[in-house]
């Protein structure tokens, strides 16, 4: 049987054991089962806590983003478009999108399948993160990890452009390949295990 990202998260999630108590089980089974790690028993508890953090996140941000949707301030899929113009340019490999989004908006984006650079051009927003919220002002660049979703406030009117790896120039091809539907999504349990790893070295 496979295990992905999710499956360890829900494990941890479900059945947190205090410090103490973990500690005790990781010694006790890697006696019984003569086990040589390739990591402390604090390593792994840090690992463990980061896989927490960032699930309980996924958590709240997709509740948010459910109540968000069905109340009475939410937009439609149409005017939203309308009101965050987006434009689109492709260079050898890659996919640059470009958007404008207005002062005072609240959005939630969509879920990244991969890793990528973002730029801020101009404007000022507040980005609600894992770590807490993160006050960007433009000229200003970054990296969006994969399995990542944000809450975004626009302070002003800002404009925002992701580069993006792919050699497809195919709008709707480009967005399966790059954007998720879920957190289940095989790609980002990859991704979240690489990310996860250079977390803990």
């Amino acid at each position: 049987m496979e295990l992905t990202m999710q499956d360890i998260e829900q494990q941890i999630i479900e059945d947190p054991l205090s410090y103490e108590d973990a500690k005790e089980q990781f010694v006790a089974k890697t006696n019984e089962l003569g086990l040589k790690h390739a990591f402390t028993f604090d390593e792994a508890w840090e690992a463990g806590q980061l896989v927490r953090k960032k699930a309980e996140f996924r958590e709240g941000i997709s509740r948010f983003h459910n109540m968000l949707e069905s109340s009475e301030i939410s937009m439609s899929q149409e005017e939203l478009h309308e009101q965050n113009k987006v434009t689109h340019d492709f260079a050898d490999g890659c996919y640059i999108r470009r958007i404008f989004n207005p002062a005072g908006l609240l959005l939630v984006t969509k879920i990244h399948k991969r890793t990528h650079p973002f730029f801020l051009m101009s404007g000022k927003m507040s980005v609600f993160t894992e770590d807490g919220v993160v006050h960007l002002e433009g000229p200003h660049h970054g990296i969006t990890q994969a399995g990542t979703k944000r809450v975004i406030y626009t302070h002003t009117d800002c404009v925002f452009v992701t580069v993006h790896v792919t050699d497809s120039t195919d709008l709707s091809e480009i967005e399966e390949e790059v954007i998720a539907k879920d957190f289940d999504d095989p790609e980002i349990s990859l991704e979240g295990v690489k990310n996860l790893i250079k977390e803990i070295q």
